[in-house]
């Protein structure tokens, strides 16, 4: 039991959840039946898992040096080699659960999974940290269309939202970390720009998202649409004027919206 949690806590949980109700979301949208839809969400669970443990594996030495207490193999509660283990049998899962959802399809999740394991491997350490986020979340709703039969493209509109909020995750995902990420050398997009940059391009972004979602389906958007695109414009122009710690959580509340629009919209 206690490897168990463990392995939950080193596959950084709420991403891994969150990315995986995405998916599951994305998936009903296009139109799959409830058993094809959990295959779609079980097929990018298993590479969300791996995607994690390898980042905690590949990070072991850093996390050790800035003392992470958050992270499982700095405190002991799992070792090195049982993490790898985990870890090839997460890979194995994702191959052929990728593959069993369809060839086109599969290959397609396989790439996005390899982007975001190119910034597991150094990609996080340059000025380029930020295309894995945006190459993997462009792809995950191509995954869940082109799993149809027959294979469909999504909208243009919900790859460029799901972009966009890929670089607004990559940005509000790496903030928490910028201070140990100093210490160990890592220098992504959001280091060089800092906390209060990273925070104001976040809401940039976010809100440039849900005015995608809103104009760019085909007809005039409902009204609710324009409320929201409203409601984050306000929220953004308000977190702008009082700085400190405000864009960053305008910036959660916006992607959540995004989301929620995104699903709806779509």
């Amino acid at each position: 039991m206690r490897t168990a949690v463990a392995l939950v806590r080193a596959c950084h949980p709420g991403p891994t959840a969150a990315v995986t109700v995405l998916a599951a979301l994305l998936a009903v949208t296009a139109g799959h039946s409830a058993g094809q839809a959990a295959l779609v969400a079980t097929a990018v669970l298993a590479g969300q898992l791996t995607v994690g443990w390898s980042n905690d594996l590949v990070d072991a030495d850093r996390d050790v040096a800035t003392a992470r207490r958050d992270k499982p193999l700095v405190t002991g509660e799992i070792t090195r080699a049982a993490l790898r283990r985990a870890l090839v049998l997460a890979s194995a899962a994702c191959v052929a659960l990728s593959l069993a959802v369809g060839l086109l399809a599969g290959l397609v999740h396989l790439t996005l999974v390899a982007a975001a394991w190119a910034y597991n491997l150094g990609l996080k350490r340059t000025v380029w940290s930020w295309l894995p986020y945006v190459v993997a979340f462009g792809l995950l709703p191509a995954f869940s269309w082109l799993a149809l039969d027959p294979p469909a493209m999504p909208p243009w509109w919900v790859m460029v939202v799901g972009s966009v909020l890929g670089f607004g995750a990559h940005l509000l995902n790496t903030l928490p970390d910028l201070d140990d990420d100093a210490r160990t050398g890592v220098r992504g997009l959001p280091h060089r720009l800092g906390a209060r940059r990273s925070s104001v391009l976040a809401v940039v972004a976010l809100v440039a998202g849900t005015a995608v979602v809103v104009l760019g389906p085909a007809g005039t958007g409902p009204w609710w649409g324009w409320a929201v695109l409203a409601m984050s414009v306000l929220l953004s122009v308000g977190a702008l004027v009082l700085g400190g710690r405000a864009p960053f959580r305008a910036a959660l509340v916006i992607a959540l919206l995004d989301v929620v629009l995104l699903v709806a919209r779509s």
